[in-house]
């Protein structure tokens, strides 16, 4: 019999080592002992086999080349028992306050630098591992239903590994009035590249409300590979406000993919900045569910030197009478390369849709790149769709009306570019998060 030929777009051979370390290390992954976790982990394992790291011959990734990640033979991490500490932790709190926080470090949770602090009644945030040993009954009818491995190699590979990430329900009309923060910091080792593959799993049930804000930092210095994923419910009339910061250190491969459903009358919110990694890859997949569903998908990039960021969104238009929202913004700078791929899908029967999508960026050499792909896929008439995607230098009659008024060239440069992010600022409502990152705008700008 013939060997079956792989699919096209992938390179099988690229996950014998990953499957070599998963082998060797499954009996010891938290929840082993269940029978349906060692299933899904193994539907995880065969899916990776079968269909390796995608290559730019896929569609979805022909301008993202993971082919640097074969050449560093990551080994999976160790639980850190040093390098985080309070005093280094990023927050969006104002000095001297506290509130809940999870904290993971190489992808492991750290129970002395976290804190359940100042959460309602009912409201339960543990850690992936203590919720399969403790209560399983908690993640099991959520866990891996938004992001299954099919077709998705790196969510496959994170499934095979999964063992730890935060777990957070919110249940029905509880609000959370103080931000839940999510710190995962990348320490990695000296002697070797370091990988990890943190879960997320968050549910808000019908009418509940709570603002999530993620922190990716770096504190060490060696090649890391962080593959997390993501999956988050959105009850009816509930809402979710997403926040995500992402600044590792600049031999940093971060590989993100975040799925969404939300039901009628509900809204997630989602804002992703990016100023870290050597390689970076944000994807945010929403699926309106129920009718008046709401979803805003929205960030801010910087890049400089010869990092790489992708941006990639599918927003799923299922049913009738949703909007979505789209608004990026990025600054490019050196030999530095970004890409943004959007596509809203508004199915048949899916009338009165209202969608738009928007990316604008700002290069700032004659060496800098943008790849963008806007895309409509729409089967139904009644709707309201648009997109655009433009790329351009600072504005010259802007710079020269600054430097007439006496303001020195790189200043003037500095504040045009700070006006330009502000306005993919402005998608963020919740004023003590837009501050904070403003501040990581303005430290960006400093460091250049």
């Amino acid at each position: 019999m013939a060997t079956p030929h792989p699919p096209r777009g992938f390179d099988p051979a690229a996950a014998r080592p990953f499957l070599e370390q998963f082998d060797r290390l499954k009996a010891e992954l938290p929840g082993a002992t269940l029978s349906w976790v060692r299933d899904l982990r193994d539907q995880g394992r065969a899916r990776f086999a079968e269909l390796g790291l995608p290559t730019v011959k896929n569609e979805s990734w022909r301008y993202t080349n993971l082919r640097a990640l074969d050449k560093l033979a990551f080994q999976p991490a160790v639980k850190a028992e040093t390098g985080a500490s309070f005093d280094v932790l990023p927050t969006v709190r104002a000095e001297g306050t506290t509130g809940p926080r999870l904290v993971f470090v190489d992808g492991r949770f750290r129970a002395e630098l976290s804190s359940t602090a100042g959460l309602p009644e009912g409201v339960e945030l543990l850690n992936l591992a203590d919720a399969l040993a403790h209560q399983p009954d908690l993640i099991g009818e959520h866990l891996s239903r938004l992001a299954a491995p099919d077709d998705l190699p790196l969510v496959a590979l994170n499934t095979a590994f999964l063992a730890d990430g935060p777990v957070l329900r919110i249940p029905k009309g509880v609000e959370v009035a103080e931000p839940i923060e999510l710190v995962f910091v990348s320490v990695g080792s000296d002697e070797h590249p370091t990988a990890f593959h943190p879960r997320s799993l968050i549910v808000a049930e019908a009418n509940a409300r709570a603002v999530i804000v993620e922190h990716h930092i770096g504190l060490g210095t060696g090649p890391t590979l962080a593959n997390h994923v993501g999956e988050v419910f959105v009850g009816e009339g509930a809402s979710v406000h997403h926040y995500k910061v992402q600044r590792e250190g600049l031999n940093a491969f971060h590989l993100s993919h975040t799925a969404a459903k939300v039901a009628a009358k509900g809204v997630y919110d989602n804002f992703i900045l990016t100023v870290g990694g050597k390689l970076s890859r944000n994807e945010v997949r929403s699926e309106l569910a129920g009718e008046q569903a709401d979803t805003h998908v929205s960030g801010a990039y910087m890049v400089r030197r010869d990092q790489h960021v992708d941006t990639t969104t599918f927003i799923d238009h299922a049913v009738p009478s949703c909007t979505s929202r789209e608004v990026y913004k990025g600054v490019i700078d050196d030999t530095a390369r970004a890409v943004f791929q959007g596509k809203i899908l508004v199915r048949p029967g899916a009338q009165k849709t209202d969608g738009y999508q928007q990316n604008r960026a700002l290069l700032l050499s004659d060496t800098a790149e943008i790849d963008a792909k806007p895309e409509l896929e729409i089967y139904a008439d009644d709707v309201k769709c648009s997109h655009g995607a433009t790329a351009g230098e600072l504005d010259d009659e802007a710079l020269f009306y600054l430097r007439a008024r006496g303001i020195d060239k790189e200043t003037a440069r500095g504040l045009l570019i700070g006006a330009f992010l502000a306005e993919a600022l402005e998608e963020i409502p919740e004023d003590s998060v837009r501050e904070a990152f403003q501040g990581i705008i303005a430290g960006w700008q400093n460091a250049r």
